[in-house]
C-alpha cells in the first residue's frame, strides 16, 4: 500500500521540537552499510526494541532537499524528546550508545535536527510547494 513519508524537517516543524532520528546507509565514519534498508539487521534490532519498549515511530526522509530526490532510504523518526534530563530519552540513548558517545550498532547514525534548522525549509510547507517543484524538477 503506499504511504506518505515525510521528511525529518517537516516533522520537526509539525511537532514543533528538535527530532530524533535513526539513518541506516553509513555509519559515523562515512563507511556505507552493506544492508539494504529493507534487510538491514540494526533496523530491525531497533524497530523491535522501540515497539517492545512503546515508543512510537514512523519513517521519515532525510532532510528535505530542493536539489535532489531520493527514494525512501529506511530512516525513523523516533517520538521522544531530545532532553537528556528526560527518561524516555536517557533510556533511547542507552540503548542506541555507549557512554561515551558510540554507537552500540553498526551501519546506522543516531541523529537529532534541531528545530532552528527544520524552519529553514518551512516555505516547504506552503500548500502545492512540492507540485510545483516536481514540474519545474
Amino acid at each position: 500500500m503506499p504511504q506518505m513519508i515525510e521528511h525529518i524537517d517537516a516533522i520537526a516543524r509539525r511537532k514543533q521540537r528538535d527530532a530524533l532520528f535513526v539513518t541506516f546507509f553509513d555509519d559515523p565514519s562515512g563507511e556505507r552499510s552493506p544492508y539494504r534498508w529493507v534487510d538491514h539487521p540494526a533496523r530491525a534490532t531497533i524497530i523491535a526494541w522501540l515497539d517492545a519498549h512503546g515508543y512510537a515511530w514512523e519513517p521519515c526522509g532525510e532532510v528535505a532537499d530542493e536539489r535532489v530526490m531520493r527514494s525512501y532510504r529506511g530512516s525513523i523518526y523516533i517520538d521522544a524528546p531530545f532532553d537528556r534530563g528526560d527518561s524516555l530519552y536517557r533510556e533511547l540513548e542507552a540503548f542506541l550508545e555507549y557512554p561515551d558517545g558510540s554507537l552500540r550498532l553498526p551501519h546506522m547514525r543516531f541523529l537529532v535536527i534541531g528545530l532552528e534548522y527544520a524552519q529553514e525549509n518551512a516555505h516547504h510547507d506552503e500548500p502545492g510547494f512540492w507540485e510545483r517543484w516536481a514540474e519545474d524538477f
